[in-house]
């Protein structure tokens, strides 16, 4: 469903609660999205000139909890392998210290106004309506982040895009 206000386009998002509006062109690395039923969200930033990762957000939860995020292609079957890690440490890490401050890393896929499913793309391109981050919520209810001081609404898998930073 369509509709204008004050000549603004807005389309609702089927099932997740979330008006879009109709985004001229937004960049990935300037898109913002929403999670309907924890009031999560994902803000992407322009990466700084990287030979490896081609995006970088952070996902922000209850209680100021701030997840930071880049996404890596793998080499082969290439996927768009997204990774939120909490509290890691600076400068060089071992790969003990870097698995105990990650939070979730899986593919992030997409999907349009049509139902066509596709793969989270590199910066550049126009922000993609909706994200997938699959199995975000279950990974995220057994990270260090949760519970206690940390967060306490889990985000559910899907993010819809509700705007543009400027």
């Amino acid at each position: 469903m369509t509709i204008r206000l004050g000549g603004l386009l807005v389309s609702s998002a089927v099932g997740l609660g979330w008006p879009l509006a109709a985004f001229a062109a937004c960049p990935i690395e300037l898109a913002v999205y929403g999670e309907a039923q924890s009031g999560s969200e994902i803000d992407f930033t322009p990466t700084v000139t990287s030979a490896t990762v081609t995006n970088t957000f952070r996902m922000i939860l209850d209680n100021d909890v701030v997840l930071n995020g880049i996404v890596i292609w793998n080499e082969g079957v290439s996927r768009p392998n997204g990774v939120l890690m909490y509290k890691c440490p600076e400068g060089d890490v071992t790969g003990e210290e870097l698995a105990a401050c990650t939070s979730w890393h899986g593919v992030i896929y997409t999907l349009d106004d049509k139902g066509s499913i596709g793969l989270l793309p590199a910066e550049g391109v126009e922000a993609p309506k909706t994200l997938i981050l699959s199995d975000l919520g279950p990974a995220l209810r057994q990270s260090s982040a949760y519970g206690g001081n940390g967060f306490s609404k889990v985000p559910w898998d899907v993010f819809a895009l509700k705007g543009c930073q400027e």
